[in-house]
């Protein structure tokens, strides 16, 4: 029996889901981060090991991976060369087939028709898809695009933390909350953020949405500002032609609340998620893949 494996590879975590020909779900498994910036050693171990799990919690034994067919959606993979570079790596399956895992969270959504999506995780990107035509807005890559992302925040509100320890800005117990982790000492921050990566960065993000639902004057500064990011993402998303558009991502619920209404009543819900479309990339039928649920 040909089975089929959807991997969704993110800056936090990389996350599988293994279903039959029926689409009838059989494993799970879930690994580290597999942004295309950790490096292709640290992508593929990630890649596989999030793969092996979702294989072994299905049952499926080593001498069956030959029958199953992965369709994998990767952060980063547009950046130049490396979808190449990926290809080249050894997978054991039937079939590997890449794309971004912005695709894979619009065929998800929209079960493979026309839309948009806006997606707010550890980065951000709005992606429409018209036919086999589709068109990215932002995610050019943490610092210099992500904006309203868990990076952004958690950016944010390290620049916040650093202003209060030299005495340029007043400090608030969110500030505060950062600087702890750091035993208050400048030169802390400065050494972790010489290897920290977007997802230790995006770890911040929740502080930052728990002190801003409480008043905290400094998380309602960072979150006002994400939100108007966010506002400008779905207008231009609209603007562009898109019938409909998809909020998704870690952060979409927690930072939903925090957008106009008028914004909100142009969103709509999924209909899939991007491991759905994963899968779909892989060759699942969408008949199976809605039978299955």
């Amino acid at each position: 029996m040909v089975l089929y494996l959807g991997i969704d590879a993110g800056g936090t975590a990389s996350k599988a889901r293994l279903v039959d020909a029926n689409g009838l779900r059989l494993g799970a498994g879930k690994a580290g981060p597999a942004n295309t910036r950790i490096g292709l050693d640290a992508l593929h171990r990630s890649l596989l090991d999030a793969c092996t799990q979702a294989l072994k919690d299905g049952g499926v034994a080593d001498s069956d991976y030959g029958s199953v067919r992965v369709g994998m959606g990767i952060a980063g993979i547009n950046r130049m060369g490396m979808k190449q570079q990926i290809q080249a790596l050894d997978f054991p399956f039937a079939n590997v087939q890449l794309t971004s895992d912005s695709i894979i969270a619009n065929l998800g959504a929209h079960m493979g028709g026309d839309g948009a999506i806006l997606i707010l995780g550890t980065g951000s990107v709005g992606l429409i898809k018209r036919g086999e035509d589709s068109l990215s807005i932002g995610g050019y890559g943490f610092p210099i695009s992500d904006e309203g992302s868990g990076a952004a925040l958690g950016l944010s509100a390290i620049r916040h933390a650093l202003r209060t320890l030299d005495g340029r800005t007043r400090p608030t117990q969110l500030s505060q909350a950062v600087t702890k982790q750091f035993d208050h000492a400048i030169p802390n921050v400065i050494a972790w953020m010489d290897d920290a990566a977007p997802a230790d960065y995006a770890a911040f993000a929740p502080l930052v949405m728990e002190y801003a639902e409480i008043g905290d004057e400094i998380a309602l500064s960072i979150v006002r500002d994400a939100a108007q990011h966010i506002e400008r993402f779905i207008e231009t998303i609209f603007a562009k032609g898109a019938s409909r558009c998809v909020l998704m991502g870690g952060l979409a619920p927690r930072i939903k609340p925090w957008l106009r209404a008028r914004v909100v009543e142009k969103l709509s819900a999924p209909l899939g998620d991007a491991l759905d479309g994963a899968l779909i990339l892989a060759g699942l039928p969408i008949g199976s893949l809605a039978s299955g649920r």
